[in-house]
């Protein structure tokens, strides 16, 4: 769980410093979106192989060195200025490595997904994923937020007169991805501490033309399960909106409210406690009832309608805080329901590599 929290709050942590340093560099508007998009397509392109990878090794391994492929991605960015790139071309190097980052997230997921499985039995999937998955999503808010605060004016200003620092770095958005790679390192060490848990699979496929054919066949398996058809396609959509939300809330936060970069992207923090709140409160209903909670989905959509009505901060607050209250309640149910099918159809690797494809393949869409 803290491997998984401290990895998923770089990468998000990254995408805020990401957009700052291409503001510094004043890169065109539309490469935020494509940042995002790019890390979406490394999901898509790599879904196939990703599920053997993840079932071929021990879990713990598969994390540990697809964290350091992120941490080979947070130093492409860094050194934008100094491998010889013309200036204006300094931004698509930064916009192609956190395409990295997202291939190396993109390995990470089966692994840290179906770690659960091989850990728990069925009965307390729902209360792994709760756990797991609030985690995940407070991490990709909280991440948000301290992207927030190390490009923010006092952060980066203490950060720049650090005598070791201020030697590495002149930009508030380059002391903010030093910081971000330390956060994966952290994240690093979290995964050599994961136990192994001495799960074998058969021998996985190792030609990619069967194995992209198998995988489609994995995808069709999970489709035509009733259970599965249902759970994945709302945790499809429910993805795709999320990622899209994440800048639009951003925009919104600049256009409609006023804020700059750091303090608008500290918004996404607000919803935080609502999201652990709902994730933990959705631990304790049982697998056989994860249905049940369709409803607070379609509420969290009429929730979202009232974000052009609102003005003053409590009004803000109050509305991020019930929208994330309802994403977390909602996501926990529809998640284990999915993984539990998954894991019972086809595997623990291979299920989770075909529910990210799917939700990846949206976020592609939404986020174009």
């Amino acid at each position: 769980m803290a491997a998984q929290a401290f990895s998923s709050l770089a990468d998000n942590a990254l995408f805020i410093a990401a957009i700052a340093l291409i503001q510094e560099l004043h890169g065109p508007d539309w490469l935020a979106p494509m940042m995002k998009w790019s890390f979406a397509l490394a999901y898509v392109v790599l879904a196939a192989f990703v599920g053997a990878i993840a079932d071929s090794y021990p879990k713990g391994r598969v994390m540990f060195s697809t964290n350091a492929l992120k941490v080979a991605g947070c130093l492409l960015m860094f050194s934008y200025a100094s491998i010889g790139i013309a200036p204006e071309y300094q931004t698509y190097l930064v916009c192609a490595a956190y395409g990295v980052v997202g291939i190396g997230a993109a390995a990470y997921s089966p692994a840290k997904y179906g770690i659960v499985t091989e850990m728990l039995p069925p009965t307390m999937l729902v209360k792994g994923n709760s756990w797991i998955e609030g985690l995940t999503v407070f991490s990709i808010i909280l991440g948000t937020v301290l992207g927030g605060l190390l490009i923010s004016s006092s952060v980066s200003t203490a950060l720049l007169s650090h005598s070791f620092i201020g030697s590495l770095v002149h930009t508030p958005a380059e002391a903010a991805i030093l910081v971000i790679a330390f956060v994966y390192l952290l994240a690093a060490l979290c995964n050599l501490m994961i136990p192994r848990t001495h799960v074998r699979y058969p021998p996985q496929q190792k030609n990619p033309v069967r194995l992209v054919r198998t995988f489609w066949g994995y995808v069709c398996v999970l489709w035509k399960d009733k259970l599965g058809q249902i759970s994945l396609a709302v945790t499809t959509l429910f993805w795709g909106a999320g990622a899209t939300l994440q800048l639009i809330v951003i925009e919104w936060g600049r256009s409609h409210l006023g804020y700059q970069l750091d303090k608008a992207s500290m918004l996404m923090g607000v919803a935080a406690l609502g999201t652990v709140v709902g994730s933990i409160l959705a631990g304790r209903i049982p697998l056989r009832r994860a249905l049940a909670v369709l409803p607070v989905g379609a509420a969290m959509g009429l929730v979202v309608l009232l974000m052009p009505l609102v003005y003053q901060p409590w009004s803000v607050y109050l509305l991020l805080l019930l929208t994330g209250g309802l994403a977390g309640f909602f996501v926990v149910p529809m998640n284990a329901l999915l993984q539990h099918r998954g894991h019972v159809l086809l595997s623990a690797g291979h299920s989770i590599a075909v529910q990210n494809f799917n939700e990846q393949l949206n976020i592609l869409l939404m986020v174009a």
